[in-house]
């Protein structure tokens, strides 16, 4: 494609947010007749270059060309007149409208100064049908699953001028067979000659739809490859702004083998999960925490980390499958249930689901317990400071007292008062969802000892970290996830950093 004109071209693309480099010289380019996979962790910058090309943010730097000829829209509604246009995540349709509706709200077609609804279901058929798409376009829109819904979507944007059409995570609600139907939509537009630009997590789908791959890290450009031509291996290297030379570390295999024998001997199962499953969510699996283990959860982002661990704490409901408790059969619908057998659970979203700003040091540790113990079982408050006072001193929290709002807290004291929450409430599992992320390297080694005493005294503890390194320093075990399955599980010698990287690529 090098003697081709880019239908698309960003050139060393800035974009500064207050205390926030989001994007810092980042080059990109899509062509017509070409499906353009984004990739990157959180924080890349993939969202905000998307931004800027549709005009929700202005670039601070840098220039973009539509067909070889400069462009800036100030606008979303500027990029779709250019021909530019975006289907997110969450479909931005009216269910309570008709297919028809959606597809020509806005621009419906008139006969007498009222709209000629023959003609727009008329046009509308056939708009779904260049999708190979028959549906009843008279029906409302809520009737239809959600991947309809995306289709509809798509020719909302078919019925425009477009050139350029982007998808965000359109897969991250369909089963398999939706997600077919909307990759032959896909190549079918390709064929057509349309650019598609495809952001999403999914390290196969990546491989099945696309031509090329452009990866960004922390906001710069890694680089711009065919896809045919780069290996999972390379693709996942590059994704962590490494290169696979330097994944080198290893544990001691000795040490490893040791610590794993440690949490097997003499120590019962205390959570099982068998053929666990949520359609749209994760894939069934089978796991297993013996008393002392840390089981680390390993993938990238978007593999079904965190969906499993909601899965197991009862944020989310399992369709199917089993958990056991120590042996015992428990039935976990909810985060009550769950902490009433024995569970714990850090999220990964410290700021909104975890830690109260407003609320003191000593109220956010003892609100598990009080739940816990339910409204009529009311904890005193010299009882409460006993209590708090006591997980300050043993989990090293830096504060004057407990008196304090946990706003003023470092991120990583935050995350001790967060586990001081769940250690009052005396689990038997605790569930970390990254619980390093967003704080200082000190802090980081404090959180991981405190993880390993607590396995030392018998805790059983599922780990999550994007962070390789993380979860081999502090797992007995770990789980590997790619695309909502659990694939293989590591142990002994082949806890590396390349054996993680191996399993999730899908080699050996």
């Amino acid at each position: 494609m090098s003697g081709m004109t880019p239908i698309v071209e960003m050139k060393k693309i800035n974009k500064f947010f207050p205390g926030v480099k989001a994007l810092s010289g980042v080059d990109f380019r899509l062509f017509e007749g070409e499906v353009h996979a984004l990739m990157g962790q959180n924080g890349a910058g993939k969202s905000t270059l998307v931004k800027v090309m549709t005009g929700v943010y202005k670039q601070d730097a840098g220039e973009m060309l539509l067909e070889g000829r400069p462009m800036r829209p100030d606008t979303p509604l500027a990029a779709q007149k250019l021909g530019i246009n975006t289907v997110y995540q969450e479909v931005n349709l009216c269910l309570n409208l008709s297919v028809a509706e959606n597809i020509f709200i806005g621009k419906e077609p008139k006969k007498l100064g009222r709209i000629d609804w023959k003609l727009m279901n008329q046009r509308a058929a056939e708009v779904l049908k260049r999708l190979n798409i028959s549906v009843d376009v008279t029906r409302i829109l809520s009737s239809y699953s959600v991947a309809v819904q995306q289709m509809v979507a798509i020719a909302r944007v078919l019925d425009t001028s477009a050139k350029v059409l982007i998808l965000d995570e359109p897969t991250s609600s369909l089963d398999e067979t939706e997600v077919a139907q909307l990759f032959k939509v896909i190549r079918k537009l390709r064929d057509e000659g349309m650019a598609i630009l495809f952001i999403t997590h999914f390290l196969d789908q990546t491989y099945q739809i696309s031509d090329r791959i452009t990866i960004l890290k922390n906001g710069e450009f890694i680089g711009e490859y065919e896809t045919g031509k780069l290996p999972k291996l390379e693709l996942i290297a590059k994704m962590l702004g490494k290169e696979l030379s330097e994944f080198a570390y290893t544990t001691n295999p000795d040490e490893r083998k040791k610590a794993a024998a440690e949490a097997a001997s003499d120590s019962g199962t205390v959570l099982s999960a068998k053929a666990l499953g949520l359609q749209g969510s994760i894939a069934p699996f089978d796991l297993s925490l013996m008393e002392g283990d840390v089981l680390g959860l390993a993938g990238l982002l978007g593999s079904g980390r965190t969906e499993m661990a909601r899965l197991l704490f009862g944020i989310d409901y399992a369709d199917q499958g089993e958990i056991f408790v120590k042996g015992k059969r428990v039935a976990i619908s909810s985060p009550k249930s769950a902490m009433m057998a024995g569970l714990g659970f850090c999220s990964e979203d410290r700021k909104n689901e975890g830690i109260f700003a407003e609320l003191s040091i000593r109220e956010n540790i003892i609100l598990a317990l009080q739940a816990k113990k339910g409204v009529f079982r009311y904890l005193a408050a010299k009882k409460q400071l006993e209590i708090a006072d006591e997980m300050i001193r043993a989990l090293g929290i830096k504060t004057p007292n407990s008196r304090n709002e946990a706003r003023q807290l470092s991120g990583g004291n935050q995350q001790k008062v967060l586990l001081a929450r769940w250690l009052t409430t005396e689990p038997i599992i605790l569930i970390l969802d990254e619980p390093t992320r967003g704080i200082d390297v000190g802090a980081k080694l404090e959180i991981m000892e405190l993880i390993l005493n607590l396995s030392r005294k018998g805790l059983g503890v599922i780990f999550i970290s994007s962070e390789f390194e993380e979860v081999l320093r502090c797992s007995t075990r770990i789980a590997v996830l790619r695309d909502k399955v659990k694939i293989a599980e590591l142990a002994g010698e082949n806890m590396t950093e390349s054996g993680i990287m191996r399993t999730i690529a899908g080699g050996k």
